[in-house]
């Protein structure tokens, strides 16, 4: 039975729609995406973030989530606290609408190749996520979810095969990402509720 975790990685968001308190958006962001692996099926589940940002972490975590502390909100820091699985996924805090669905389809090549990634999908580059087999393969990068590119992760792969390139979805970094939420689309509760003005 192949043992796999993906994580969710509570780095610092960047961008704070006007008139909302960067703490609760921060927040309401984490909540969704924690609810959200939640729902995963055949996966174990965590998340990573820094030591200061461990009351984050415990307010948004269900029961029994796995709570790994990093040095720095990195890729690379997350793979290294994880020991006894056999693949892995790393994915960012701030896609509170991401489908159950395309967080799955990032793990799946790993059968046939060491890496996957999801890029990001709308304004700026970035990765949604990157999942490997573990122990890492050791000439995947350090990446930085923020800037990194598929184009980067497959040029450092001894055959550009080696990394598949998987579905990809927004994250909420600015104006044009927030305006393209649908509100029709299931999930983003805390987010939705912070961005109508619910108290929460």
């Amino acid at each position: 039975m192949v043992r796999r975790v993906v994580v969710a990685l509570l780095a610092p968001v960047k961008w704070t729609p006007p008139g909302i308190d960067p703490t609760r958006w921060r927040s309401a962001l984490a909540e969704d995406v924690v609810d959200l692996l939640a729902t995963l099926n055949e996966v174990e589940t965590a998340v990573a973030v820094t030591p200061e940002d461990r009351s984050l972490a415990d307010a948004v975590v269900w029961p029994g989530t796995a709570v790994h502390e990093v040095p720095e909100p990195t890729v690379d820091a997350v793979f290294a606290t994880l020991t006894g699985y056999d693949q892995a996924a790393v994915v960012v805090a701030d896609a509170p609408d991401v489908p159950g669905l395309t967080l799955g389809k990032l793990l799946r090549p790993l059968s046939s190749r060491p890496v996957a990634v999801a890029p990001v999908e709308g304004s700026g580059t970035g990765l949604l996520g990157v999942a490997a087999r573990l122990p890492v393969p050791a000439w995947l990068p350090a990446l930085d979810l923020d800037t990194a590119a598929p184009a980067e992760v497959r040029a450092a792969a001894p055959r550009p095969g080696d990394v598949a390139v998987t579905a990809g979805w927004r994250r909420l970094r600015g104006p044009a990402d927030l305006a393209s939420l649908d509100p029709a689309f299931e999930g983003w509760e805390a987010t939705r509720a912070l961005l109508s003005g619910q108290p929460g």
